[in-house]
C-alpha cells in the first residue's frame, strides 16, 4: 500500500458530536502519519466543495459523527465531485442511521433485535400520552431504552425503570429528535464488534466488552477511565464465534462497506441482541474500534493507511469508493 501518498481527513462538522469527531480526526491523522502517509485535516463547512475541487486529495477519510456525517450528506457530496471515500455509500448510511429503517432490515437478514416501538413526538399529543404509554409498557415491559430515532453517541438515550420515568425519557429524547425508538431492555453483556474489509471480504475483529458502572452514555464512552473493557470479551467461544457471524452479517445486509462496529447485548441463554450497526464508528483513544484492531495484533497506523488505500480506485489494485 505504499503507492498510497495523500488523504484528506474530515473532522468535526456542525453535529452535536463534534468534539467526538475532531477527538477521532486527531488520532486516524497521527495515526496515518506514523504509518508514511501525507494527511490534512479538514473541517467540514462552506469552503469544503471548492477545497475538493481545486485540490483532490488521493481519498478522503470521514471521520464525521452524527447528522450530515453519518445519514450521507457528505457522502453524496463526495460522489457529486468525484472524490473517493473511506465507508458506506449515501444509501446505505441513510439506512443504518435511521434505528428503525435498520432494525427492519436486520430481522429480515435473521438478525436478533430487541422488540421495539417507534412513535413520533405528535403521536403523544394528537392520541393523548398517558393512553400511549401505557400501551408500551404494556407490550414491551420494564426496564426500557428510550432513543432518538436517529443520532449516536448515546445522545437522548434514557434507561427507563419504571413507568413513571416514561415521560421525562421521551422529553429527553424529543430534544433531540421527533421521533422515539422505545425498545425493550435485554439483560446481559455489553459487547462491541468491529468489522473491517481490506479488500478481501468484511471479518470480525475480536469482540470487546464493555463494563460500564450504570448506562454506556456520551460521559462514559469518552472519559478515559470511565469504563472497563475486556478483550475478548468475557463469553465462552461459541458465543464470541456468533457475535462476530452476527456482526458481519449486520455489516453485510446493511450494505456497508469498509468498517462498521456492531453494539449488542449477550443474554444470560448466550443469545446476541443486536442495538445497533454504527457506519462511523469513533476511532478516538477511547473508543472500541481501535482497541478491536489492537487486540487483532495490527498496528493502528497501518490498518488505517490499508483502509484509506481500500477505498481508491483499481490504481492500487483495490476495490475504489463505488
Amino acid at each position: 500500500m505504499s503507492d498510497l501518498e495523500r488523504v484528506v481527513v474530515l473532522a468535526g462538522g456542525l453535529s452535536n458530536e463534534r468534539q467526538v469527531s475532531l477527538r477521532s480526526g486527531t488520532r486516524v491523522s497521527a495515526a496515518l502519519r506514523a504509518a508514511g502517509v501525507e494527511v490534512a485535516v479538514w473541517d467540514v463547512d462552506a469552503s469544503l466543495i471548492d477545497e475538493l475541487a481545486a485540490d483532490p486529495p488521493q481519498v478522503v477519510f470521514p471521520l464525521l459523527h452524527g447528522v450530515a456525517g453519518e445519514d450521507g450528506t457528505v457522502k453524496e457530496v463526495l460522489e457529486l465531485l468525484g472524490v473517493p471515500y473511506v465507508g458506506a455509500a449515501p444509501g446505505a448510511c441513510r439506512t443504518a442511521f435511521d434505528k428503525a429503517v435498520a432494525k427492519e432490515v436486520l430481522s429480515r437478514a435473521g438478525v436478533a433485535t430487541p422488540a421495539s416501538v417507534t412513535l413520533p413526538k405528535a403521536a403523544f399529543h394528537d392520541l393523548g400520552a398517558t393512553a400511549v404509554m401505557a400501551r408500551v409498557v404494556e407490550r414491551l415491559g420494564l426496564p426500557l431504552f428510550v432513543k432518538p430515532r436517529a443520532g449516536g453517541s448515546a445522545f437522548g438515550v434514557t434507561r427507563v425503570e419504571r413507568a413513571e420515568e416514561l415521560p421525562g425519557a421521551l422529553m429527553t429524547c424529543f430534544g433531540h429528535h421527533d421521533e422515539a425508538l422505545v425498545e425493550r431492555a435485554v439483560a446481559g453483556t455489553e459487547i462491541a464488534v468491529a468489522v473491517a474489509d481490506l479488500g478481501e471480504g468484511p471479518r470480525a475483529l475480536p469482540t470487546v466488552e464493555i463494563a460500564a458502572d450504570g448506562v454506556y452514555d456520551y460521559a462514559a464512552r469518552y472519559t478515559a477511565g470511565a469504563v472497563r473493557f475486556h478483550i475478548p470479551a468475557r463469553v465462552p467461544a461459541a458465543v464470541a464465534e456468533e457475535a462476530a457471524r452476527v456482526a458481519v452479517r449486520a455489516h453485510q445486509a446493511l450494505g456497508l462497506r469498509h468498517l462498521s462496529r456492531t453494539d449488542a447485548i449477550v443474554d444470560a441463554a448466550g443469545g446476541v441482541w443486536v442495538l445497533e450497526t454504527n457506519v462511523a464508528p469513533g476511532l478516538t483513544e477511547t473508543s472500541t474500534f481501535p482497541l478491536a484492531v489492537e487486540a487483532a495484533g495490527l498496528d493502528f497506523g497501518l490498518f488505517c493507511r490499508e483502509l484509506a488505500a481500500s477505498a481508491v480506485p483499481s490504481a492500487l489494485g483495490a476495490p475504489g469508493a463505488r
